[in-house]
């Protein structure tokens, strides 16, 4: 009897060796290893993952999404806490253009260069320079957001002689061919025609027009570009070639709409706008729709970008590979890619989407223009190596010592100098 307990205890050791041993090569359990909590600043992002067809949770039953939308303005401030305590963090989540760059620097983001090497060849390649860092990819983006000159089609065969977007754009070619145009509206118009209803509308041409980022070696750059934008804002404003209102103010707005004022209230017309894709479909289709049909779009003086959304991951997610499985599907597959462009008409930042689609687009809104194929082409032109984590407090600083400047109440040697005095109080850089 004793040997065989002897016996029965031995072979139970061996057993729960070896179940020890299988515990510990072997993966966490699914459910675990399949959940994903997704947090999101814009309902783009649940709408792709939910859409019935071809939607992530679609064509990916077996990982389960966690997801939960906060406005904008308050979703910096909901992820931050959480990344540096990594209590309650998020898997996956989506990152603005404003502040992308903060998060990609920040050394909190899961690297997912493989995920962009995969692709690359298929990808444009700012949405991609503008998420990586130090040589690595730390956010990737579905889509492309290049803007463009978007004009009146009735104001400029009047005073242009033709609404061709081949010829208007010759008379936007460069800065000197925008404001030799800005003076022959008003001269033709008896000052009724203005090029700009606001001098904001340059700031994200002339920042696309720069050579340098705001920092270089840790030190603050004015690159050329951005005084040349100081002196041409001050220009359209003494010389009234601009309708002297804010950028998304009323006035702003009544300017697409046929409505801007003067100071004494007299009728101006605005004859164009500086927006990106997503003004196209959210700006003017939205705030002017009567104006439907005059108007086109040309790429203007300079490429720019303005606006999107990439998507990121937590660095110590426990499901890494669900975690870029999604950030891959959403970002860079063809046949997810091709569908959500031909339901959306977002421009993609696939080229293999982009080549297959491009030419079966008509937008009424611009008298039939292909939009698609124009942005398609802009696109390709943008540089987003010059993004920075410290864009946002830079420029915010910048922009008030260009509207100080602009109105007189400085010169530009005291508006800069002030500015680089602000700058280095608050970031510490020279």
């Amino acid at each position: 009897m004793k040997k065989l307990l002897v016996v029965f205890t031995i072979a139970m050791i061996a057993f729960s060796g070896c179940q020890k041993k299988e515990a510990a090569g072997s993966p966490p359990p699914r459910a675990a290893e399949n959940k994903l909590i997704v947090w999101s600043f814009t309902d783009e992002l649940g709408g792709m993952i939910d859409k019935a067809g071809y939607g992530f949770k679609a064509t990916h039953p077996d990982i389960t999404i966690e997801y939960s939308m906060t406005p904008t303005e308050q979703f910096p401030s909901k992820l931050d806490p959480v990344l540096a305590s990594g209590q309650g963090t998020p898997d996956v989540f989506a990152l603005e253009d404003a502040f992308v760059r903060k998060y990609v620097e920040s050394g909190l983001l899961l690297d997912i260069s493989d995920v962009y090497n995969a692709a690359k060849d298929k990808l444009l390649a700012y949405p991609t320079q503008v998420g990586s860092f130090e040589g690595k990819v730390y956010g990737m983006s579905w889509q492309a957001t290049p803007g463009a000159l978007f004009y009146r089609r009735s104001l400029a065969q009047k005073y242009l002689g033709t609404d061709d977007p081949e010829q208007v754009q010759a008379y936007f070619a460069d800065e000197a061919k925008f404001l030799e145009t800005a003076a022959l509206l008003k001269s033709k118009s008896n000052g009724a025609c203005v090029v700009v209803s606001t001098t904001g509308d340059l700031f994200t041409p002339f920042k696309g027009a720069r050579k340098d980022p705001w920092v270089v070696n840790d030190k603050l750059v004015l690159d050329p570009a951005m005084e040349r934008y100081m002196e041409t804002c001050k220009f359209l404003r003494d010389n009234g070639y601009e309708g002297r209102v804010g950028q998304w103010s009323e006035g702003w707005f009544a300017g697409m709409k046929g409505e801007l004022t003067d100071e004494n209230g007299n009728l101006l017309e605005a004859f164009s706008f500086f927006l990106p894709t997503w003004g196209l479909h959210y700006v003017l289709k939205t705030n002017a729709p009567d104006t439907a049909g005059d108007w086109a779009m040309i790429a203007g003086p300079y490429p720019y970008r303005w606006g999107g959304t990439w998507i990121g991951a937590w660095k110590d997610t426990k499901n890494p590979d669900a975690a870029k499985e999604l950030i891959r599907y959403l970002t860079t597959d063809d046949a997810f890619l091709e569908a959500y462009a031909r339901e959306s008409g977002d421009v993609v930042s696939n080229l293999n989407v982009i080549n297959k689609i491009k030419d079966n687009f008509s937008e009424p809104f611009l008298g039939g223009q292909n939009h698609y194929a124009e942005f398609a082409e802009m696109a390709m032109n943008v540089d987003g190596r010059l993004t920075q984590g410290t864009d946002q407090v830079i420029e915010g600083i910048f922009s008030e010592a260009v509207t100080a400047y602009v109105l007189g109440e400085k010169t530009k040697e005291q508006a800069i100098a002030d500015w680089r005095d602000a700058v280095s109080a608050q970031l510490g850089l020279d």
